[in-house]
Formats: structure tokens, C-alpha cells, sequence
């Protein structure tokens, strides 16, 4: 199957963090919860620095270098980690971002954590812009002079920007108002943004995993212990910086106006955010039908509300007079298409109707669970050799198709979590002496929950869940990506060879078991 380069590069990248890191401490799968943990950092070591930092033109720049200096041990840590935490962010959140392209996670119904998050970037970045004016020296004279000509571009400010630093005309209110700025302003307006950002995420995690955290706040420690953070030059207005450490995390349109006018940085800046926020109708993908919902098949137990992980699924009371308090009502704009919700619903289970046409509360027009169980049924039919296992596959996943053999078969799945999992123990009763169920990498699920609620549903931790009277030696669970075939194919054939030790050895010859084993 043909996976584009740019998807091929990352998840080649994904790899290799996973032989470093291992799949749970992974950073590319935390990136979200990552920068939430350096915001932590950043808030706490800003709120230290606050208490010794003076506010004006003459102290400003006395107190920095009291905190760099006289202090290094306590505050001068804390300016490295709040420095190096910042910029952290960056590199955190812009690999968020490039994951979510190179993965197709913007399009469709997911335009909208994509548009609101670009915006969000450039809060991000202006913030660490008074940041730097803050300190006063004459990085933070260079980055206000920028900042002045790119503001007095637009003509309703009418060159007062530009004469507060140019002419010297800059005063302590002046100062105070970038204070207030990045002290309060802009972390409100940061802490909303964000809020809007995750707005259509259900279960929303805002904590990476603790190894992950302590890991990073140990090496963002050993960096300011290594490599402190450390002013220019004072500022002086009368004389022009001459040598400048940039930080092109935050500082790199400034360079820009060595060599360009203020418009032509403004329609390059904006240019790119406004490409950035139009990509995901720049390259339309088409989506699968939304969820359906069945009154005369639901209960409204609300399980698939739970499970949902873009929040499009909401109870409310019955309307059509059924014995029931309780109805499921999907929101097709919020609605990823995904089939988590027909894996979580009870009525689901395929055991429920062996004859009649089975319907579920809630199901997804494009693959029923009628349809899931007759593509079971019609997999089974299809096995001959010794050890027989069926593979339910997830479309964003390896094309597990792609593993058939004669005693070997899968079924694509929109999500691993659709699968209800009672079909698994079904199959088995069917037929199947082993049965395999494939996603996407672990922790690194298209749809978010699809892996980790259908592993909670198999380990009896979450509600719909495998019966306990199901062999659970004949069931495995792998994650993989398209470019990870390989891994799978062992895992199977693994898997096969153990199957050859549970199925009872009257039923199999002792020449085919040896054979099957040998393959």
C-alpha cells in the first residue's frame, strides 16, 4: 500500500523515538499533554522571577542581572528553565502540528482544531515577544524598534510606536503596559484560545505520563545548569546593537526587516497563517457516513456518549414515549465518522440475534453490525489449515488484507473500537482457534481512544466488556502502522505458534502441527 513520504517520514521518525523512549514514554505521542506541562513550568518559574523583577527602565535591566547573577542558584535557574521551557513550547507544539498534517488529522470534521490552533501558535509567540522586552537589553531594544516599525505599518497608531524608541521618547508606562501584557493579558487570552482549542475533544488529557514529565523537567534543568540563560548589553536607545543572539524560536520575522519593508514582512506573515488555516479545504477528503441512532434498539445507557472522542454525542430525554428515561442524539458536524460509539453499545452483541437481522442502538450506515458479523461469519468459512485466526483490522492502520493466507483472513474495520467484543468471542465460538485485532500504533490512535478503549473493553475495565468465560490466550491485541508490516508479521506468526499449543492436540495431527509451527 502506498503511504505518502511525508506520512513515511514521520512515522520512520515515530520509530525511532520508540526504540529510544519506548511507546509510553514516547514524545511524539504526548505532544499535546507535553506543552501543557511546559506552560506548567513556565507559570510557575514566571511567577518566582516576578518577585525580585522591577518593573521600569532603570531597574528593569538591574534586576535581571540581579536574578542572573547575584542569585544563579534560585532565580537564575528559574529564568534558564523559564527561557528554555518557552522555547520547548515551541518545538512541542510545532510538532503537533506537523503529526496532525503529515497524519490527515485536520481534515474533514477537524477543521476546527486545526484553524483554532494556528492562532493559537501566534499567541504563543507574541507572548514570548514582551517577554523579551521585558529584560531591556539590546536584544529587547532590536525586538521593540521591529516591533514598533511592524505595528506603525498599520496607520492607526500613527508613528507613536516608532517614537517611543527611535525618538526617546519611551517612558515607565509604556513599560508597564508590555508588563501587564505578558503577565496577565496574554495568558488570558492564551488560556482561552486553548480552551477553544480542545473545545470539541471529549476526555480531554492535559498531564503526560509521569516518566515523561520528571524526564523533561530534567533535562530543561540540565540545560540552565549547563548553558544559563544570559542578558545583552543594557539598552540604549542612542546607539545601535551591533553583535545579537537571536532566539529564532520567537525572534525570526525580526531579521526580516534588515532586508524588507514592513508590508512585505506583514503579507509574508500572513500570508502563511492564513495557507496554514485554509489547508484543510485546500485538500478535501471525504468522510464516511455520521451515526445513526436506532430508538427501537436503545436503551439509552449513554455508553457511547462516554465513549465518544470528539464530543458529538449527547443524552437527552426520551421522545418517543418508550419505557425508557433516556435517548442518544449525534451531532453529524461534530461526528468523526469512527464507529467507536456501535463497539460500546450493549446492544451490539452478536450473539443476540443468530438468525434475524442484528441492530444496534447506535451504527454506522457504511458497516453495520449486521454486516460486521456476516463478514465474520463469511471470514470463518473461508479458513482451512490447521491453525485458523481472522484479523480485525483499522483502516488507519496496516491494510490487513494484506496478511491473508489460507488459514489466515481479516476484516477492515473503520476504528479498532467499533469492534464490539462480544464478535471476538463470537468468532471463536464460530470457528476461529485464535483472533487478532490491529489499530493503530499504541497511544497513537487516528480516532484517540479507539486502542485504549478497546484494550480496556478486552481487560474487563470498561463497559461493553469481554466476557470472562472467553479465552483470552486466543485473543491478541497489536497496534501497527502501514510501514510496520513486518513487526506485525511476527506477531502473528508468533501468535500462531502459541495457538498451536492451545488448541487441543487430538484435533490436530501431530505431521500438521509440526508443519504449521515450521511455517
Amino acid at each position: 500500500m502506498l503511504v505518502n513520504p511525508i506520512k513515511r517520514g514521520y512515522l520512520t521518525l515515530e520509530s525511532w523515538f520508540n526504540i529510544s523512549f519506548g511507546t509510553e514514554w514516547n514524545p511524539l505521542y504526548h505532544l499535546g499533554t507535553l506543552s501543557f506541562f511546559l506552560f506548567w513550568v513556565i507559570l510557575v518559574s514566571g511567577i518566582y522571577l516576578f518577585i525580585p523583577f522591577h518593573g521600569s527602565l532603570e531597574g528593569a535591566y538591574q534586576s535581571v542581572e540581579y536574578i542572573t547573577h547575584d542569585q544563579w542558584y534560585a532565580a537564575g535557574v528559574m529564568r534558564s528553565l523559564h527561557r528554555y521551557a518557552s522555547d520547548a513550547v515551541v518545538i512541542t507544539i510545532l510538532l503537533h502540528m506537523f503529526k496532525e498534517f503529515a497524519s490527515g488529522r485536520y481534515l474533514g470534521f477537524r477543521w476546527f482544531s486545526w484553524v483554532t490552533g494556528v492562532p493559537t501558535l501566534w499567541v504563543i509567540v507574541t507572548l514570548g515577544i514582551t517577554g523579551y522586552w521585558l529584560v531591556w537589553d539590546e536584544l529587547a531594544q532590536y525586538v521593540a524598534i521591529g516591533s514598533a516599525r511592524l505595528m506603525d505599518a498599520f496607520r492607526i497608531f500613527s508613528g507613536a510606536m516608532t517614537r517611543n524608541f527611535v525618538a526617546g521618547e519611551m517612558t515607565d508606562r509604556f513599560f508597564i503596559l508590555i508588563e501587564f501584557l505578558h503577565l496577565l493579558g496574554q495568558p488570558l487570552l492564551l488560556l482561552f484560545m486553548l480552551w477553544i482549542h480542545v473545545k470539541r475533544l471529549s476526555n480531554v488529557e492535559i498531564n503526560p505520563p509521569r516518566g515523561l514529565a520528571i524526564g523533561t523537567f530534567i533535562a530543561l534543568l540540565a540545560l540552565s545548569l549547563i548553558e544559563p540563560a544570559v542578558s545583552h548589553a543594557p539598552a540604549d536607545l542612542s546607539l545601535m546593537p551591533q553583535v545579537l543572539n537571536i532566539d529564532w524560536f520567537y525572534l525570526n520575522v525580526y531579521p526580516l526587516l534588515d532586508h524588507w519593508t514592513e508590508g512585505q514582512t506583514w503579507i509574508l506573515t500572513t500570508g502563511v497563517t492564513f495557507v496554514l488555516m485554509l489547508l484543510p479545504w485546500l485538500l478535501p477528503r471525504k468522510e464516511g457516513s455520521k451515526a445513526v441512532v436506532d430508538l427501537d434498539n436503545c436503551n439509552g445507557c449513554g455508553l457511547c456518549f462516554d465513549d465518544c472522542p470528539f464530543d458529538a454525542i449527547s443524552i437527552q430525554a426520551r421522545t418517543d414515549g418508550a419505557r425508557f428515561e433516556n435517548e442518544v442524539i449525534v451531532n453529524p458536524a461534530l461526528c468523526g465518522a469512527c464507529g467507536i460509539c456501535a463497539g460500546s453499545c450493549p446492544a451490539s452483541n452478536p450473539f443476540r440475534s443468530s438468525r434475524g437481522e442484528l441492530k444496534s442502538g447506535i451504527e454506522m450506515p457504511q458497516l453495520t453490525v449486521q454486516q460486521m458479523r456476516k463478514l465474520t461469519n463469511e471470514a470463518i468459512a473461508g479458513l482451512d489449515g490447521v491453525t485458523k485466526i481472522l484479523i480485525f483490522g483499522c483502516e488507519h492502520g496496516l491494510d490487513v488484507s494484506r496478511l491473508d493466507r489460507s488459514d489466515t483472513k481479516s476484516i477492515r474495520l473503520i476504528c479498532s473500537g467499533m469492534l464490539p467484543p462480544t464478535l471476538v468471542e463470537y468468532a471463536l465460538k464460530k470457528g476461529a482457534d485464535g483472533v487478532m485485532v490491529t489499530g493503530c500504533r499504541h497511544n497513537d490512535c487516528y480516532f484517540r481512544f479507539g486502542n485504549d478503549w478497546t484494550k480496556k473493553r478486552f481487560d474487563g475495565e470498561r463497559k461493553p466488556s469481554l466476557r470472562g468465560r472467553a479465552d483470552h490466550r486466543r485473543i491478541r491485541l497489536h497496534g501497527g502502522a502501514e510501514t510496520d508490516k513486518t513487526e506485525i508479521e511476527n506477531a502473528l506468526r508468533a501468535f500462531r505458534l502459541e495457538l498451536a499449543n492451545i488448541v487441543p492436540p487430538a484435533e490436530i495431527p501431530a505431521d500438521k502441527m509440526v508443519a504449521n509451527a515450521q511455517d
